[in-house]
């Protein structure tokens, strides 16, 4: 039981670091950051695999929880990033044929 506590502590303490993280970041700054944000969530979702591998009980169900919510949020980053990439790529000029 006081191994589930344990990972419960460790779970409701990054959950805190993670929202002041990211509330203090500019608005403005979202969308350079996401890129890094991706990073910081692939590091997440490796953390939520170890503990699932080692909890049970309470712990295993929060921990596949966090494996869940950090794989939506590290593909959905991936996503974003590509959109916004995109934005930023010139279109391929339209080749005027030749006439024969």
């Amino acid at each position: 039981m006081s191994n589930d506590i344990t990972w419960l502590t460790f779970f409701v303490l990054s959950v805190f670091v993670g929202i002041e993280v990211i509330s203090k970041v500019s608005s403005t700054l979202h969308t350079p950051l996401m890129s890094g944000a991706n990073a910081i969530h692939g590091v997440i979702l490796l953390g939520a695999v170890l503990v699932a591998g080692e909890a049970d009980g309470f712990a295993l169900v929060v921990a596949l929880t966090a494996i869940v919510l950090a794989a939506v949020n590290m593909v959905g980053g991936f996503l974003v990033t590509d959109r916004m990439l995109q934005m930023f790529t010139r279109k391929p000029a339209a080749r005027k044929e030749a006439e024969h």
